[in-house]
């Protein structure tokens, strides 16, 4: 169940696009109040267990990268949001940026999804692309705010 988002990964139509939006559902949730040591605990402690549940997923079941495993993208979209302000035009911003990372995967977004196998490959991908998306979303609080 973690993996699939609570079943969003099973949505028939872009379900990394809906694990996405579950994301920044949770973050805007509990994870956008909390205190930035707090929230990068949480975070670091997500990208552990998404990589243990996409392990475990993958083991069991013996598949890959299965767009059905949306805890990367989740994962991925917390990093994006990390202590960007609770502002509801940020968030989207934040959104439409790792979500094209995630589908048009430049480089090192590429690199990952293409040269580290297993679990962790299917993983760092979109922690790389929720890292850049930070950066990006920090400039635009800078520069818009």
């Amino acid at each position: 169940m973690l993996c699939t988002g609570f079943g969003v990964g099973f949505l028939p139509k872009a379900p990394g696009t809906w694990g996405s939006l579950l994301g920044v559902g949770l973050w805007w949730a509990v994870l956008s109040e909390l205190e930035p040591a707090v929230s990068i605990l949480v975070v670091g402690f997500a990208i552990g267990l998404a990589w243990l549940t996409i392990r475990q997923t993958c083991r069991t079941h013996n598949v890959g990268d299965e767009p059905a495993i949306v805890i990367d993208e989740i994962v991925g979209q917390w990093i994006a949001l990390l202590w960007v302000p609770r502002s509801f035009w940020i968030v989207c911003v934040a959104f439409l940026v790792f979500r094209f990372l995630d589908i048009a995967k430049p480089w090192p977004v590429s690199w990952a999804d293409r040269s580290v196998p297993g679990p962790f490959g299917i993983l760092l991908d979109d922690v790389i692309a929720g890292v850049a998306t930070c950066i990006v979303a920090h400039v635009v609080v800078r520069v818009f705010v």
